[in-house]
């Protein structure tokens, strides 16, 4: 027994991260295929799988309704799921060895680094007690105004444990919803939409930049300014918000708002633009919207939250760095250069790589599920769900959880690919890729230059 705990402890730290995270999903896919998590026949192992996988990986996607289906119990092992995912199982276990007096070790440090950090911070304690008592504190306030809701409509214990949940589950970005139509029942109403996108906006913002930004609230005397890291993701996010709710208003006017008012046309519009980067919520019925709306919540999707959040997706910042590294580029300036500032070389080569190897990875996935779950089927009838498989692995892969109805579809290989799609979307692309294949090689062989035609 002595020597799994030291070979666990002597794991690089990628695998180490795949392994607390795959270690939660498999416990709490056998809490899920308990009987008493069911009500009726008990959850399958592989539809619990399925569902212990998205609520970790705080995606949202589901084989079996939550609010029917699942159990008190059940309901309960889904919750906590989401919340060790969005907090990080490195985070979370990080605060505890803090609380019990042991020490952090190089590799702990590392994932804390990789996973919340843009830059060095004085003390890894008040960091992580931090980032703890920030959820907390946003959770309960959002559990607080959503009670508001809630507890006229359903009685105090009821309405208080349905905003703890939603709560939970739209600071974590996860989409897990207690209702069968998600919020679809809510979308005229101002005080849980408002409520919902706030708490999915600071969870998809990252620990750091609301740190900075309580930081800078504090500070009263000096120069107030925010970190090159905290602009871009701000100015990204707003843009990326405020143009999807605009361009979602826009196209679907005159089909599925038409039958709207105006504040309801405007708060759907809002929340499809602000739950589509990675929370998973639904106000309006997904197969009502356009092919074009579709499409552009894809876009959203892929790019998703921004780093170190309860996110997935490329995020925020490579989606900026992306641009700004074309954009010098096609001027023909070898630096990559924003806001006065001069970004290294190292940051335009991960951005680079990290969308190319996000896009293959995924153009891979897609056609292994077009194949796994159209195979045999005629040709009309293949194309007609074309874009439901394709939206519904962009939707695991960005951790997001919205889906066209292709979830209910999936045959059991593709229920494994999708479990894949949600798990390298929350670990990380890279971090996979790197842990499996990357070996420091400082005698790597260069040959002499020869270029090519391009374009």
């Amino acid at each position: 027994m002595s020597k799994l705990p030291k070979g666990i402890k002597n794991l690089p730290p990628g695998q180490a991260l795949i392994f607390y995270y795959g270690l939660a999903i498999v416990l709490g896919a056998m809490a899920l295929s308990l009987p008493i998590a069911a009500n009726g026949e008990p959850l399958s192992f592989l539809d619990a799988l399925f569902t212990a996988t998205s609520a970790q990986c705080v995606t949202g996607l589901i084989v079996v309704d939550t609010a029917t289906k699942l159990t008190l119990f059940g309901q309960l092992v889904v919750l906590l799921l989401i919340q060790i995912g969005g907090l990080g199982i490195t985070t979370f276990s990080v605060y505890l060895f803090f609380y019990l007096g042991v020490g952090v070790g190089i590799r702990d440090r590392w994932l804390i680094q990789e996973t919340l950090l843009h830059s060095p911070v004085d003390s890894m304690r008040d960091l992580i007690r931090g980032v703890f008592f920030l959820t907390l504190l946003i959770e309960g306030a959002g559990t607080v105004l959503l009670a508001f809701a809630f507890v006229p409509e359903m009685g105090l214990i009821k309405g208080l444990y349905y905003a703890l949940f939603h709560s939970v589950s739209a600071f974590c970005n996860a989409g897990f919803s207690l209702f069968s139509d998600s919020l679809v029942g809510y979308r005229n109403n101002p005080l849980v939409n408002l409520t919902i996108i706030g708490l999915i906006v600071l969870g998809g913002l990252g620990f750091l930049v609301m740190k900075e930004m309580i930081d800078l609230a504090k500070q009263r005397k000096g120069r107030r300014r925010l970190s090159l890291h905290s602009r871009l993701v701000f100015l990204t996010s707003g843009l990326l918000i405020v143009g999807g709710a605009i361009l979602i208003g826009l196209l679907e006017w005159p089909t599925s708002l038409s039958s709207m008012g105006a504040g309801e046309s405007l708060w759907t519009a809002l929340f499809q633009s602000v739950t589509a980067r990675t929370a998973g919520f639904n106000s309006i019925d997904l197969n009502l919207l356009e092919v074009p709306t579709l499409f552009m919540i894809m876009f959203l999707m892929f790019v998703g939250a921004s780093p170190g959040s309860c996110g997935g997706g490329i995020k925020t910042t490579s989606l900026a760095l992306f641009v700004i590294v074309l954009y010098s580029r096609l001027k023909g300036n070898p630096h990559t250069n924003v806001h006065r500032r001069t970004l290294p070389e190292a940051a335009a080569s991960k951005v680079l790589t990290l969308v190319m190897t996000a896009l293959l990875f995924l153009a891979v996935a897609v056609f292994a599920l077009l194949a796994v779950q159209l195979h045999g089927l005629s040709a009309s009838a293949s194309r007609g769900v074309f874009l439901e498989y394709t939206f519904e692995a962009v939707s695991a892969f960005a951790t997001v959880g919205l889906s066209l109805g292709a979830t209910a579809k999936l045959v059991p290989l593709g229920k494994m690919l999708i479990i894949l799609l949600m798990f390298v979307g929350r670990v990380g692309l890279l971090t996979v890729a790197f842990a499996m294949l990357y070996r420091s090689r400082e005698d790597a062989v260069q040959y002499a230059e020869e270029n090519i035609m391009i374009g």
